[in-house]
């Protein structure tokens, strides 16, 4: 009888629980380690969105200096800013991709440990991340000692800090187009401000409903039990 015929080969039972731990574990390993490679990737990503900005400000002030701060230094400011700021917002999108990539290795991974527990229950208490492929268990496993810790890890996390360095610099880059314009310092500013505010909280509703949205289409297999149970 044949695998496509559901022959004993794919039965659970035919296969010892040595080797189910070493396929599970091969898959945990592989996990991971592609979870270290996003996590590795964007923060050099960053480090080279910091990079570049950081040297295009100076080069954008030592110009300034030597063309004595005329109109065509505030166009060749406008003209850098907006390479900033789409390298910035470029940057922000890989963050949010990793995000969502790290949430899915989490969940993969709690899944996995439902297995272990499955071969065997006595591991249970030894494991303080979570056994549950649902929201709970992966804020579990993100922070062992419950939702005390969430708001600091949200608020200090790279997604909230790409956010507000691009909120800066659209802040700075609409202020720049307004001067370009011929307004004054004081419409300049309230642009700015406005443009960035506005920035951070377009990027803070999408990137909160685009993590429900992804609890909202998927069914967990190893939900987390009603209190009480």
């Amino acid at each position: 009888m044949s695998i496509e015929d559901g022959g004993p080969s794919r039965r659970q039972g035919a296969v010892p629980s040595s080797v189910r731990a070493q396929l599970l574990a091969t898959e945990h390993w592989g996990l991971l380690a592609s979870r270290s490679t996003a996590q590795s990737e964007v923060l050099t990503r960053i480090s080279m969105f910091l990079t570049f900005t950081s040297a295009s400000v100076v080069s954008v002030a030592l110009v300034g200096q030597a063309t004595k701060f005329s109109d065509s230094f505030v166009l060749l400011a406008v003209v850098v800013l907006f390479i900033d700021t789409a390298i910035g917002l470029l940057t922000q999108l890989r963050v949010m991709n990793v995000a969502h990539e790290d949430l899915m290795y989490v969940t993969a991974m709690n899944r996995l440990r439902a297995a272990y527990v499955d071969l065997d229950p006595g591991v249970a208490p030894y494991l303080m991340a979570s056994t549950h492929d649902d929201e709970a268990g992966s804020v579990q496993t993100y922070y062992f000692f419950g939702h005390r810790g969430s708001f600091s890890h949200v608020a200090g996390s790279s997604m909230i800090f790409m956010t507000t360095a691009n909120a800066a610099l659209i802040a700075i880059f609409a202020g720049m187009l307004v001067t370009l314009a011929g307004a004054g310092t004081g419409p300049a500013t309230v642009a700015g401000a406005v443009c960035g505010a506005l920035f951070l909280a377009v990027s803070a509703v999408r990137g909160y409903r685009s993590y429900l949205d992804v609890w909202r289409r998927y069914t967990p297999l190893f939900p987390t039990p009603p209190a009480g149970d």
